[in-house]
Formats: structure tokens, sequence, C-alpha cells
């Protein structure tokens, strides 16, 4: 995103003002992704958008966030600024995740969260299934506090509502965005001389249950033509910071183990959104092979729904939901020999992958970051009449 959109907002449009807080590129995550994509396309719509990025100084070297105002974990007075910034807007959108503010399981959120004097947005990107008596407490103090409460799937909702104490009335639904692809579907067969292209991506760290797909493409050496698999990203930052390349040196070392180095592609190489999205479109079959069972949101499973590509994935809950209904396949997770049956079946057939694909084209407008900014600023205009009033 050009240094210039970030700014704009001092010279944007009347009409809705809309305060966005979060981390923010050029860090490395999915919320400041997230966040980067939201904005632009609510600023495409005609807001005008300010953004407060989140410094949680685990990025000392790294370039600045392209904003002019940053909340500064651990600091009362970059929370009251925060607050301040965010009140001159007529909603602020909040992200929560645990590990983005400061204290105690990100508890400092609740400082900003308290001293707004407009209504809030908060976008919740976890929801734990048995979270500890403080973790409940932030996200049940932090639900309390916002007008209304955004989870992207209806699993998320399900077990915020079940799980916790908080008023059902508020929780809203708005699936998380994609960028559509710009040029045509390439048909889910893949390239490089026909062979059928797997592909992961993502920051990469444990937990990402890459093992168990190369695991899986040993039992595959059979497949004609062969079957190719790219592990696509850099190391998380974090997990850099505290292990190293280790996940990734381990997963190289099992390829060589497995026999199966030939056909496994790493590629920490950096791509813009537009750059991914044609990276995406291009594989055969989109794997996310996550351990986790939690896990109600998934970005990289919309970008690849949304990019028309089928995908296999282990049932973490956002696959199980939006893979029900035929863009894709569920199997159990840390099951090397369900994913090898899978990737069988789809790879073996054109008519099984294209079907896939088609299901995915289906689903994708409903997920363009155009439609999502547009429930975003409906649920804004339901928020401020004086907003409603002004773009009217």
């Amino acid at each position: 995103m050009p240094d210039d959109r970030a700014q704009s907002w001092r010279s944007g449009p009347p009409g809705r003002h809309i305060g966005l807080l979060s981390t923010y590129p050029p860090k490395l995550c999915g919320l400041a992704t997230f966040t980067a994509a939201l904005e632009a396309g609510l600023m495409r719509a005609g807001d005008r958008v300010t953004v407060v990025a989140v410094d949680d100084g685990e990025d000392g070297r790294a370039a600045p966030p392209r904003t002019q105002h940053q909340l500064v974990n651990g600091s009362p007075a970059s929370v009251r600024e925060t607050a301040t910034v965010l009140s001159r807007a007529d909603v602020a959108i909040v992200q929560h995740e645990y590990g983005i503010y400061g204290g105690a399981d990100g508890d400092e959120v609740i400082d900003v969260l308290s001293s707004l004097t407009v209504p809030a947005i908060v976008i919740l990107h976890t929801v734990l299934t048995d979270p500890t008596a403080h973790q409940r407490s932030v996200l049940e103090t932090v639900c309390d506090l916002a007008a209304r409460v955004v989870v992207m799937t209806e699993a998320a909702g399900a077990r915020l509502t079940a799980g916790y104490s908080i008023d059902a009335s508020k929780v809203v639904t708005i699936p998380h965005g994609a960028s559509l692809p710009v040029a045509r579907h390439e048909p889910a067969r893949g390239g490089d001389g026909g062979r059928p292209q797997l592909l992961t991506w993502g920051l990469l760290g444990p937990g990402k249950g890459i093992e168990h797909v190369i695991r899986a493409m040993s039992m595959l050496d059979d497949v004609r033509p062969r079957l190719r698999y790219t592990v696509a990203g850099a190391t998380h930052p974090k997990v850099f910071a505290r292990d190293g390349d280790r996940y990734r040196q381990s997963l190289i070392r099992e390829a060589r183990a497995m026999g199966v180095a030939s056909s496994v592609k790493f590629d920490d190489s950096y791509r813009d959104v537009p750059a991914l999205t044609r990276f995406v479109s291009s594989a055969s079959l989109v794997v996310l092979p996550y351990d986790s069972r939690d896990q109600v949101t998934s970005g990289v499973l919309v970008d690849a729904i949304a990019a028309g590509r089928p995908v296999i994935a282990t049932a973490f809950p956002h696959a199980v939901e939006l893979l029900s209904d035929g863009a894709g396949i569920v199997v159990p997770q840390r099951d090397p020999v369900a994913l090898a049956a899978a990737i069988r079946e789809t790879t073996s057939d054109p008519a099984v992958l294209d079907a896939m694909a088609a299901r995915a084209r289906e689903i994708a407008p409903s997920l363009s970051w155009g439609a999502v900014a547009a429930e975003y600023r409906a649920l804004c205009d339901a928020l401020s009449p004086l907003v409603t009033a002004v773009s009217s």
C-alpha cells in the first residue's frame, strides 16, 4: 500500500470518519494485513480513516508504521493519546488479539476502550475454547465496552455466546475479507508441465502442520504426473526471535528423510497483495494442515477461496464452516494418511478439482474487501446517526 494512502485521512472527503486501532504494515502479521486492506476498502468507498498502529516494541529494527499515530504498549500517556485520536472519529474500529496489546493478556486495550467517547466496534480474531480466568475476564470486559462485537464466522459467534458472559445482541458476523484476482481464474490443474501444484502459504511456525503434508507426499509417489508441493512464507517474526529458523529447517530435514525433497519447495519470497493473489491463483490445490482445532478465523483460507482454489484443510472450525458445501475437503488433524487420501482423490480427477474450484468462485464475491467494507460502513451508520445524516 503506498505511504500516502495511510495519510490521506487528513484531506479525505466529508462523511464517515472511522478510526482503526491495530498492528499495521510493515509489521508482518495477519492483523496488520487485515487492517491495511480494510482501510483501503473503506477509503475506496469514500470514508476518511485514521489509523493508530500498535507498537509492541518487538520490531525495533523495522521501519515505522505508515501512520501518524502509534499506541506504545506500556505507556499510559500513549493510551490516553490513542483514545483522544480515535475519539475524533465518528466510530472506532478496534482489532482484538491477546498478543498485540500491552499488559497481561493484552489488557491495556481495556484502558483505551474505556476512555473512548465514540462508539467502538471490536473485531475478535481469536475466541478461545479454554481461556484462563484472566483471558476470559479481558474478553468479557472488551465486549462489554464495545457497542458492537464482530466475529468472522458463525463458529466464533456460537463459541463466544455459549462460553462467555456477554451481551449476545451486540454480536455481528462479518466475514474476513480477501482480494479477488484481477485476471480470469486459472483452471485448477496447475502448471510446470502439467504437474499438480499443491500450496501452503503464510508465516511459518510450529502448529502449521506442514510436516504432515510432507509425510503425505511420501505416500503419493505413484501419482502421475508427480505432485509438487510449495511451502511459501517467511518464519513468523515472533517465532524467529525465539527459535530462529528451527521449524523451517526441521521441515527441510523431514522432506529429505521422506525422500520427497525434489518435490517440496520452500519459498520465503516477499509478495505484495497483487503478486500473492496471482501466486495463489496459479495453484492446483491449497492445503491448510493446521494442528489447532480452535482456529475460528483463517485469512489464508479466505484468500484461497477468493482466488477460486480448491482447498484441503484440517477440521478447524472456519474450514468446517466454509468448505462444507463443496469448495474443499476437511480431514482430521495430524493425519498424513487422511491428507494423502484427500490429495489423491482430488488431483487424480480433474472433474473433482474443477467442481471444487467452481464452488469457490461462487463464494468469492461475498468475501471481497469491497463487500466486507460495505458491511462495516453499514454497521458504522447504525451506531452513528450523525454519520448517517452527513452521508445521506
